[in-house]
């Protein structure tokens, strides 16, 4: 462990050891005035006047009357007598949200046989599955951990957020785990420009070359998902992340049950796909502590071509309590993820092929007659027409292990706080079989090679905030430093002539050369404080900034083209403020201004070092970071039956960063990065979850987004104009619409549900556009109640797109072009077919 990794443990454990001598804090107590009347309206004040973030997840609660409550009380005391008699019960989560579900009936013994919701069959008709944003000063939504159990065991929880306004999720896998082609887009900003963390702990911009953390689906196991948030403007002030530009993800895992327990569930379904998955919660043990341990492995061949995609994973998490005032929470996770790729399309291939089209691991023969053919420069074999229409066999290999410990700590009765350590390791090759470096004779003599792009990470980092409660305000402060030592390299490694290779995705050794290796340091530093002020019972003002400091350098290891740079990007006044009015338990407003910078990414494959040492000193005096301006407004509307959301927004973004291939030539590289100009986007965004009936829900919602080009490319030293000025941004529908039919009893669930989005570009003139297309979904399950060992048993049936709609899912995976009128270039993937999956899963003790 590096030095400074080292001492924030220590840290981390002499508060843990000291902490619990202090007083035992008590939350600050609190007016409220709460009159007899139906509890979802209740609990919506009570979060008002609590000023916390509190999440209904009772549909049983229709007609149930709260417990009147009235005067100054400790907040959880009110709480308490808020739900007497209603049959509800208060989950405290890692984030910081209240949960309110039903309380479990006890056993025969008597005992409750609660288990924090996640280790029995729970009536999934307790909870609203989508919660618009109560409560908040700015644009945010929250997704139930029922929503995301009622995927296919394995699907991202990226596929699942597609479901709210301004998001749209694109995979050439139905599960949408295939890194490569995973790809988010909100409000016009792609997978890169957002934000991202889990439990407070940042997981970098997600991209595919991650250079900064890595994928939810390899940091948490889909089962230990928590709720998740959010956030399409701007997430909480201190979120750790350095490419929020145009929103923020909050993930969280779900914590240890009270009670001993184990979870087990397999899948199996279409592509022979099938995944195990167990958990064993321990309980509350001697010392007060609890935890749980889980793994799984997954295996799916891919839905076209040949290859497999493969995973293995394990969760650890342990809370322990340290006396009444500290609770210490230690997290850790192991994953190994193996997957094969899907061919890169273009319109052409696909005219010529179809959307079938894959690469040809079956064909090594045919590989090498492609390989020589282009050596020799002689015919390609037909039908193929270049070396590029297909390949034998490319993936990637990503081994992670990601840890952290967490302290929540109350100091006094006005102050509280928490501090967490983390750290990631993570490796791994992109495999490619090369037809253009062939292996040397005395190697194996093929004309195919290796190639492999090579990736190892080490982070390590603290975050901490304190908050201070005073009156009808709420201060908050904290701190957040990473540093990540990051290597690149690219190299080639052999193969047999004649023979094929038994394992291609894999960590290989003896490379024959190394093309370029080189290391990257980067250290980040980050302050905010903000104050979150009550001003009248109706009025709540929120405003604060952060500064942010992010210095990267880059060393050449090995290249012919050597870069040894450093930059910095910062800004010291990044303001974040809102305000949220409430007419009455059923009707608020609210507005907000968020200001964000992105720093710039440090890796040779994107960034301002991607170039040589001229072309990084051409541009370094004159590069600016990116950033943002975002303002919203909207309305809110609750009550025990309907959600409603209406939001406009406004955003400009601006010193946009563009790697120009063309100003290129006058420094010789094939890569520059320079700003380009600015983006506006304008939209609107609608949303309503209706409960029409007992048990059964209607969720709508629709966003219309406005995200165009503002300034033209010219390109320095030549009379050369791009003009994409007005032009739509790449990659973002214009119009996203969502609708969902749902029925759930507790026993029976079923879920019909269809998405609609407009053309999209993958050019930045527009004249090669990706049609519109409506893909609908089903779901279903059966829960089994006391019938002796079927007890606690679910079954579920997942059919991803119904209707085996063909059509192109991401785009840009190879990245974006000015122009491709001739549909050449290979940057899209085929969205799958339909596909079935069948999972059982069930909770013991």
């Amino acid at each position: 462990m590096k030095p400074t990794y080292r001492q924030a443990l220590v840290l981390c454990s002499c508060l843990g050891t000291f902490l619990p001598f202090l007083s035992a804090a008590q939350a600050r107590p609190a007016a409220f005035d709460l009159p007899r009347q139906p509890v979802a309206d209740a609990i919506l004040a009570y979060g008002r006047q609590a000023n916390v973030r509190i999440v209904l997840k009772a549909a049983t609660a229709n007609g149930v009357i709260a417990h009147p409550v009235k005067g100054v009380l400790e907040p959880d005391a009110a709480l308490s007598t808020l739900l007497l008699g209603t049959g509800l019960e208060s989950l405290h989560q890692a984030d910081g949200t209240i949960l309110i579900e039903s309380a479990p009936a006890p056993d025969a013994t008597g005992n409750s046989r609660k288990g924090g919701g996640q280790g029995k069959a729970d009536a999934g008709a307790s909870e609203s599955v989508i919660v618009l944003g109560a409560g908040h000063s700015r644009q945010v939504q929250i997704l139930s951990r029922a929503e995301l159990r009622k995927s296919v065991p394995g699907t991202s929880p990226l596929a699942t957020l597609s479901e709210l306004p301004g998001v749209n999720f694109q995979s050439s896998d139905p599960l949408g785990a295939y890194e490569w082609a995973q790809q988010i887009t909100v409000r016009g900003f792609i997978t890169d420009q957002l934000g991202y963390t889990l439990d407070g702990v940042p997981l970098g911009n997600m991209q595919y070359r991650n250079n900064n953390g890595l994928s939810i689906g390899r940091a948490l196991e889909n089962e230990n998902n928590g709720p998740v948030t959010l956030a399409q403007g701007a997430g909480a002030l201190g979120t750790a992340s350095t490419s929020n530009l145009g929103g923020t993800i909050q993930f969280t895992s779900i914590d240890p049950t009270d009670h001993y327990g184990v979870d087990v569930a397999g899948s199996v379904g279409s592509s022979n796909m099938w995944r195990t998955f167990a958990r064993v919660n321990t309980g509350i043990l001697p010392g007060g502590g609890k935890a749980y341990i889980s793994y799984d492995y997954q295996f799916a061949d891919k839905w076209k071509g040949w290859g497999q995609q493969k995973q293995q994973q394990l969760n650890i998490k342990y809370i322990q309590p340290l006396g009444s005032a500290v609770r210490v929470t230690t997290y850790l996770d192991l994953d190994d993820r193996r997957e094969d790729d899907y061919l890169d399309l273009s319109k052409s291939l696909i005219g010529r092929f179809g959307y079938d089209h894959d690469d040809i691991s079956r064909n090594y023969a045919l590989a090498e007659q492609i390989a020589r053919a282009v050596q020799n420069g002689t015919p390609i074999p037909a039908p193929y027409q270049s070396a590029d229409d297909t390949y034998y066999r490319g993936g990637g290999v990503r081994q992670d292990v990601l840890g952290y410990g967490r302290i929540d700590y109350d100091i006094s009765s006005h102050l509280s706080g928490a501090t967490t350590v983390y750290g990631h390791l993570d490796r791994g090759p992109g495999t490619w079989a090369d037809p253009y470096d062939p292996t040397p004779a005395e190697f194996g003599g093929s004309p195919l090679s290796v190639s492999t792009t090579e990736y190892n990470m080490h982070r390590e980092g603290v975050t901490t905030s304190l908050a201070y409660r005073f009156r009808h305000h709420r201060i908050e402060a904290g701190f957040w430093f990473e540093h990540n030592l990051f290597s690149q390299a690219a190299k080639l490694y052999p193969l047999q002539a004649g023979v094929a290779p038994d394992d291609f995705e894999r960590f290989y050794d003896n490379p024959f050369d190394v093309q370029w290796q080189y290391v990257f340091r980067t250290k980040v530093y980050q302050f905010h404080i903000g104050d979150t002020w009550r001003v009248t019972p109706k009025l709540r003002l929120n405003a604060g900034f952060k500064s942010l400091v992010s210095d990267s350098s880059a060393q050449t290891i090995s290249s012919k083209n050597p870069i040894n740079a450093s930059i910095s990007a910062s800004n010291g006044f990044l303001p974040q403020a809102g305000a949220l009015y409430t007419f009455d338990s059923h009707n608020e407003v609210f507005a907000d201004f968020t200001r964000n910078m992105a720093a710039y990414t440090a890796s040779a494959s994107t960034g301002p070092f991607s170039t040589t040492q001229a072309g990084f000193d051409y541009v370094h005096g004159n590069l600016k970071p990116e950033t943002t301006n975002t303002e919203e407004v909207g309305y809110r509307f609750h009550n025990a039956a309907l959600q409603f959301s209406l939001t406009g927004y406004y955003v400009n973004f601006a010193n946009r960063l563009l790697a120009s291939s063309i100003s290129s030539v006058i420094v010789g590289n094939q890569n520059v990065l320079e700003n380009v100009g600015s983006v506006t986007s304008r939209g609107v965004e609608t949303a309503a979850n209706w409960r029409f009936a007992r048990n059964w829900s209607l969720y709508g919602a629709w966003s219309y987004n406005d995200a165009h080009y503002d300034d033209n490319i010219a390109v320095p030293g030549s009379s050369v104009v791009v003009p994409i000025k007005g032009k739509q941004v790449v990659a973002a529908p214009r119009n996203i619409g969502n609708v969902k039919l749902a029925y759930d009893d507790g026993t029976v669930w079923g879920q019909f549900s269809g998405q609609y989005q407009s053309r999209r570009f993958y050019t930045y003139l527009n004249d090669s556009p990706i049609k519109g297309r409506i893909v609908f979904n089903l779901a279903a399950g059966y829960r089994f109640h006391r019938q002796g060992w079927l007890n606690n048993l679910e079954a579920q049936v997942n059919v991803v797109n119904l209707f085996d709609k063909r059509y192109i899912s991401s785009v840009g995976t190879t990245g974006f072009v000015n122009s491709d009128p001739g549909g050449t270039y290979q940057t899209l993937q085929a969205a799958p077919p339909r596909q079935v999956f069948f999972t059982l899963s069930k909770h013991f003790f």
